[in-house]
């Protein structure tokens, strides 16, 4: 069975198909700058790599052009799309609709639209290529998988706020969580390096990218996260504060007289490593600057590595232990120094880093455990996969339906 596995922006489309059940990826490739005079359109396959340049007015011609390469022979994928078994998309929000992946019907769109409010940036251009596949390949089933539904099982003390209770029931002022898909697939992951059936196991999950998030996992289930009813909440980020003081926004409101228009690109857009580092919120060129010795990198790597820390200890309280720490992502993965960091302000919680794996962990491993001899919390750096998460849960959803 091949699944089309698609995550659509407002403007791209990334795409993958896997083989299942046998989780071979066969090709992946981007369409981007759609709507705009010229688009991009690229494909890769082993070692053979297809990019051309032409205009794509939208997202259904974006699919088209999806579809081609996928039957391009060049590549060499498939003659048909009809050999496309099933289309899984990434929809980021599912608000308390749904706790689990679903086969898209009438109703299931209705409830994404109904959910844009909450994911403004993100539900409409989810939604964008779920009718674009429906209008280019009727009749191929297709799944939304939602970053939030992980998250839904988290208890209603650990996901509401102090605010008036009304403002919730009114507009479902809650704590969501993102990032679901890569929590949920690490810790699936943990359990098999760990051999034990994740019902048995505490972990805490951080996914650090330009976006990032931590969730407590407490026996399978996502009990607490990082992130909240926006993803600005949590973590240090690329471009986002994480947690401040909401009255900052007030006060900044009235002494720099902005908006709060103004206010939400600030914390969104400027903040995080780029506000702090100013030259650059990629943390590998924080990283080098690093090494080099700069004072200003060193400051904002601790930081950085002092707010993961003080959630680690905080789900650590709210689980009564943990059994592992998983680093993934982008920043997770390639970050030797951030964890070592980190490592030496939890020393006194039973964890602990071997150094010499810690810098030499690549990032096309399986995994690696990172933890030291007698470290009493595992360590372990595992590349998350959110393509072949979904690809899985489209898979079973179909064999559910076929049963």
């Amino acid at each position: 069975m091949n699944v089309l596995v698609l995550n659509c922006g407002s403007s791209s489309i990334k795409f993958q198909v896997l083989k299942m059940p046998e989780e071979k990826m066969l090709v992946k490739g981007i369409v981007e700058r759609i709507g705009e005079p010229m688009s991009i359109i690229e494909g890769k396959t082993g070692e053979k790599k297809k990019r051309h340049e032409r205009p794509v007015a939208d997202h259904t011609e974006g699919i088209k052009e999806v579809l081609a390469l996928l039957t391009d022979p060049e590549l060499s994928v498939m003659k048909s799309v009809k050999e496309i078994s099933a289309i899984g998309h990434r929809v980021v929000h599912g608000g308390e609709t749904y706790s689990a992946s679903v086969l898209i019907t009438d109703a299931v769109i209705t409830a994404i639209e109904d959910n844009i409010p909450l994911a403004p940036l993100h539900n409409p251009a989810n939604l964008k290529g779920i009718l674009a596949c429906r209008e280019t390949v009727p009749g191929i089933p297709q799944s939304a998988v939602f970053d939030t539904a992980f998250h839904q099982s988290m208890p209603d003390y650990a996901y509401l706020y102090a605010i008036p209770k009304s403002y919730y029931e009114k507009y479902k002022i809650r704590r969501f969580g993102f990032h679901g898909t890569s929590h949920k697939f690490v810790a699936h992951r943990a359990g098999d390096i760990l051999k034990k059936p994740l019902s048995e196991l505490k972990l805490i999950t951080a996914h650090l990218g330009n976006g990032a998030s931590i969730t407590a996992v407490d026996r399978g289930r996502s009990v607490d996260t990082s992130m909240g009813f926006t993803p600005l909440e949590g973590l240090i980020m690329g471009t986002r504060s994480g947690d401040l003081d909401p009255a900052i926004t007030v006060f900044l409101q009235r002494n720099e007289h902005i908006d709060c228009e103004e206010i939400d690109r600030l914390l969104n857009k400027k903040s995080g490593l780029i506000g702090l580092f100013e030259k650059s919120n990629d943390m590998r060129i924080i990283e080098e600057e690093y090494f080099k010795g700069d004072a200003l990198a060193k400051l904002v790597l601790t930081m950085y590595a002092y707010r993961i820390v003080k959630y680690i200890g905080a789900y650590m309280a709210a689980m009564g232990g943990a059994d592992a720490l998983i680093y993934t992502a982008g920043v997770g993965e390639n970050t030797p120094p951030l964890r070592e960091i980190a490592a030496d302000f939890l020393g006194g919680l039973g964890f602990g880093i071997n150094k010499e794996l810690n810098n030499e962990v690549i990032r096309k491993q399986d995994y690696t455990d990172i933890s030291a001899e007698g470290a009493s919390v595992k360590t372990i750096v595992i590349p998350t996969n959110e393509e072949l998460a979904i690809a899985r849960d489209t898979f079973e959803l179909l064999q559910g339906r076929s049963k």
